[in-house]
């Protein structure tokens, strides 16, 4: 039987791989259900309802105007009709707002056979430590959960610009299956077998951004952005070997690490708004307001997340650069203190 797959999510991200997985669905129709429901958050948009315009005119105006939606991705305001007899959950929606939705989800119920898929960049953690969100799906769902995560600005990925994306799982089966799913002529998907790997290079390198939108907010050369760049991906590695077993340093050289750390540093949401911030004197929620159409920024509460890890196994001074990015974003410290680090010897 052919894969009901189910999108939970159409900001501009989840337009940008509905384009993908719509098209996939249409050429396989042995593996997987034509139609895909993708779950939008109801909202007027010049006086009409996004649904309706989607379903329309196939295009989501207000997070990824300007690139047409196959006819075969459905809007669907209510997420329980969305998700129902669902094979293959995508989610990618702000991580903040997940739990109350896997709450309503589990109640309605799933398939036995159900599995999920992350394209969500963000971690969180309680009195035991960090909390993945995949593993948040993995156990409010009781499904499998795999990741998608890579260099994948997403007006490029709908402008058919080539790039690469990891897809971490720990059940190669499901990988293959979802490979099929995500894959394209210019979105080429490579499966590693370290979720928590891949997810937290995902998640991590958003606050990197922010150190190199300061950076570009204080117009410093690329001398120092690569500093950051560089310094950014060691504390990474080091944040994840510290609080997870079993993450691969492979997985820092996929697409998911050095290559989505790059591209965000360079192009991402993340990097803009830091440069304004420090440009513009103003507030992240200003900034989300006026630059993002309303769309939280991942970096700034990632950040947050990992400061309170950090200053919970008083391991601030071991991450300099973390650490920093934080005081400047929500402390008021001087912007130049992020080129200002001290290391422990």
């Amino acid at each position: 039987m052919p894969h009901k797959v189910c999108l939970v999510g159409s900001g501009n991200w989840g337009s940008a791989i509905a384009r993908i997985i719509g098209e996939n669905t249409n050429k396989l129709p042995e593996t997987f259900e034509r139609d895909i429901n993708m779950w939008v958050f109801e909202e007027q948009v010049n006086g009409r309802k996004l649904t309706e315009i989607i379903n329309s005119e196939h295009e989501n105006v207000k997070y990824l105007p300007g690139y047409k939606l196959p006819e075969n991705i459905i809007a669907v305001p209510d997420l329980l009709e969305a998700v129902r007899d669902a094979d293959i959950l995508i989610f990618c929606v702000p991580h903040q707002f997940l739990g109350r939705m896997l709450v309503s989800i589990k109640e309605q119920g799933l398939k036995e056979s159900a599995m999920a898929v992350s394209l969500i960049k963000g971690i969180d953690f309680d009195e035991n430590g960090v909390v993945l969100v995949s593993d948040l799906i993995r156990k409010g769902l009781d499904v499998d959960c795999s990741v998608l995560m890579g260099a994948n600005v997403a007006n490029e990925v709908a402008a058919g610009d080539f790039c690469e994306s990891t897809l971490g799982c720990a059940d190669l089966r499901h990988g293959a299956l979802l490979r099929e799913l995500f894959n394209a002529p210019t979105f080429r998907v490579d499966v590693a077998l370290d979720p928590h790997g891949v997810e937290m290079c995902g998640a991590l390198k958003n606050v990197v951004a922010l150190g190199a939108g300061f950076c570009d907010g204080l117009k410093y050369g690329g001398n120092t952005k690569a500093a950051i760049i560089r310094i950014g991906l060691s504390e990474m590695k080091k944040f994840c070997f510290k609080y997870f077993d079993g993450v691969k340093e492979d997985t820092f050289f996929e697409s998911c690490g050095i290559a989505d750390l790059i591209t965000t540093c360079f192009g991402g949401r993340n990097r803009k708004c830091a440069e304004a911030f420090v440009t513009q004197k103003t507030t992240w929620e200003e900034l989300e307001k006026t630059m993002l159409n309303g769309q939280m920024l991942q970096g700034t509460l990632t950040s947050k997340e990992v400061y309170g890890i950090l200053k919970e196994h008083n391991a601030t001074d071991q991450f300099p650069l973390f650490t920093a990015i934080y005081r400047i974003a929500f402390e008021g410290a001087d912007p130049a203190t992020v080129t200002q680090l001290e290391y422990p010897q």
